[in-house]
């Protein structure tokens, strides 16, 4: 018993001691903290590759981290752009210590991961901001968005632009029905926000099963150009890939005009604030809702196909993507689909760019690393307007 009385105060004195460093480095001036995380990051990546071999190297070093401590120290209070300097540094270093090819070209390869990321990541944010649903079954749309694209461009021989078309129209229709169906309900009656997230687990694995019940648990493949590539200088990206990121790009921007300059997106933006008084001033939230579910249900259809489009079609397939969806959501924001977006595309990059110091079958840990670096420092993301569209 004593052993046992002693083992846990040792146990509680040492929780006190890591309590009181973590307090200590909270309370320290910013200038501080961003001296120590630089010198960190760029540690561990010279750690994790090598150390300059040259006295010019060794100089471009100091000049980069006195630079980026400098910024950061400068930019304390503008949240988006200290990730744009953070950024900015391990591109630095990555270019001090590789060549500016391979990391030009893994940074394009990024881009189209990075894309599909921010897809699924502001369909997901905006149903968090409006409705305060944390929905685990949005990988699921992911996915079935994919094998309704597979069902057109595939099985029906169809091209896959008109595939993409009817993956967009049936995952909004799915989205639009649980609505009515399923959280509608549920919010009428009262329904707490265990109990919604508890639905969405088993929406989850409802819809998971009902795909591999259809389609089996077969890898398969769209019928796309995996083979051709477009060059420019001395740069590759696969012409799907290239698709990808054009086209996801285009619909993020699209998205984000949506928001911020239409009536549509205004109200949006109102419900988000506080639905109970935006429905007292007059909108009709029960529309702006289905317009949610239509808007946030198509982005997952379309970032389904397109990782169907640049992988393979697997039931897991959205799962798999899920969690690296909400990586971006947090690092974003909560409930910010601006965050969201800009969040999902550096979130790509940056793995792209861990591949220089990790096997690709590991590069989605650095992703998790960098959140949980992220909710240290900063827990409400890096814009910082967690709950607010």
């Amino acid at each position: 018993m004593e052993a046992g009385t002693l083992g846990a105060g040792q146990e509680r004195s040492l929780g006190e001691r890591l309590a009181n460093l973590v307090n200590s480095v909270n309370d320290a001036p910013f200038g501080v903290k961003a001296a120590a995380g630089v010198l960190l990051l760029d540690l561990v990546l010279l750690l994790a590759d090598r150390f300059p071999d040259s006295a010019l190297e060794w100089v471009a070093l100091v000049a980069i981290v006195a630079i980026s401590i400098f910024a950061l120290t400068a930019l304390e209070r503008r949240p988006a752009l200290l990730a744009v300097v953070v950024l900015l540094n391990i591109l630095a270093m990555l270019l001090m210590l590789h060549d500016l090819q391979s990391v030009s070209q893994r940074g394009i390869n990024g881009l189209s991961l990075g894309a599909i990321y921010a897809l699924g990541a502001v369909g997901l944010t905006l149903v968090y901001g409006i409705l305060k649903l944390v929905n685990f079954a949005h990988g699921e749309f992911l996915t079935f968005g994919a094998y309704m694209a597979y069902l057109v461009n595939v099985t029906w021989g169809v091209p896959l632009i008109f595939g993409i078309l009817f993956a967009i129209a049936t995952t909004a229709l799915l989205g639009v029905a649980l609505e009515k169906l399923m959280w509608a309900p549920m919010r009428g009656r009262g329904a707490g926000m265990l109990q919604l997230v508890l639905m969405t687990i088993g929406l989850s694995f409802l819809l998971r099963y009902g795909i591999q019940f259809v389609w089996g648990t077969e890898l398969r493949q769209l019928d796309v150009n995996v083979t051709d590539t477009v060059n420019f200088l001395d740069l590759r990206i696969g012409r799907t890939q290239l698709i990808v990121v054009v086209v996801g790009f285009v619909t993020l921007v699209a998205t984000g005009l949506m928001l911020r300059m239409t009536l549509l997106g205004k109200r949006m933006r109102a419900l988000s604030d506080d639905l109970e008084l935006a429905e007292a001033s007059g909108i009709d939230t029960s529309r702006v809702i289905l317009w949610t579910w239509i808007f946030a249900a198509g982005l997952a259809g379309l970032a389904g196909v397109f990782a169907g489009a640049v992988t393979q079609l697997q039931p897991e397939l959205g799962f798999e993507l899920l969690l690296p969806i909400f990586a971006a959501v947090i690092l974003g924001g909560i409930g910010n689909p601006f965050g969201a977006l800009a969040a999902g595309v550096l979130l790509g990059i940056v793995i792209e760019w861990s591949t220089f110091f990790v096997t690709p079958g590991l590069k989605l840990a650095v992703g998790f690393v960098i959140l949980i670096i992220v909710l240290i420092i900063r827990p409400e993301g890096i814009l910082g307007r967690a709950r607010t569209v």
